[in-house]
C-alpha cells in the first residue's frame, strides 16, 4: 500500500525525523517465487533465483496463472511447486493440473505456517529493510522503488539462502 512502513531510524539529536504522509490507499500486490537450480548428485543445488509480477490490482487466479505458466516456460522438464493454501493458489493449481501437465509435483504448506515459507522473507526484507520510512508519492514510484528492491535482492546469493535458512530447509 502506499502507506509508509514506519520503522526505528536515526536522526541528529533534538531533529525528530518527520515522514509526511496522508491516507491513501492505492495499492499494488505481488507474486514471487524463489526457484532453486537442481544440483549434481549428491552435491549442494547451484543457483536461487528470485520470480516475481506486479499488479495494480489483487491478485486472483489468472494472475497465478499467468506466473505458473511462465514456471513452465522456464522449466519445461517440470518442477516442484511448494505453495501455501491460499484459495487463489489453490485454484490456479487445480486449473492447471486439470489440463493434465504430469511434469509438475505440487506439495502445499500446512495452513497457517509463514515461518516455513521462504518467500515470505522476501517481502520482510523488502517492506521492512529496503522499503522502510519509503513515502511515495503515488503507486507507480512505489512500483519502481519495489522492482528496484527485489532485483537487487535477487541478485544476492547469500541472501536468497538465508531465505530458506530462516524456514529450516536444507538446499
Amino acid at each position: 500500500m502506499l502507506q509508509p512502513t514506519v520503522r526505528r531510524t536515526w536522526a541528529p539529536r533534538g531533529q525528530t525525523p518527520i515522514s509526511h504522509a496522508w491516507d491513501r490507499h492505492d495499492r499494488l500486490s505481488v507474486l514471487s517465487a524463489l526457484t532453486v537450480s537442481p544440483g549434481a548428485r549428491g552435491r549442494r543445488r547451484r543457483r536461487v533465483g528470485l520470480l516475481f509480477d506486479v499488479w495494480p490490482y489483487n491478485i486472483d487466479t489468472p494472475a497465478v496463472l499467468a506466473m505458473l505458466r511462465g514456471l513452465r516456460r522456464r522449466h519445461p522438464q517440470g518442477y516442484l511447486l511448494v505453495l501455501d493454501r491460499w484459495s487463489v493458489h489453490r485454484s490456479a493449481v487445480r486449473q492447471l493440473l486439470a489440463r493434465g501437465d504430469g511434469r509438475i509435483e505440487v506439495e502445499w504448506l500446512p495452513g497457517y505456517a509463514p515461518e516455513l515459507n521462504p518467500v515470505e522473507q522476501v517481502w520482510q526484507r523488502s517492506k521492512y529493510v529496503d522499503l522502510a520510512n519509503f513515502v511515495p508519492e503515488q503507486a507507480e514510484h512505489l512500483r519502481l522503488e519495489l522492482e528496484d528492491s527485489l532485483v537487487k535482492t535477487r541478485g544476492q546469493q547469500a541472501i536468497l539462502r538465508s531465505f530458506f535458512a530462516y524456514a529450516k530447509l536444507k538446499l
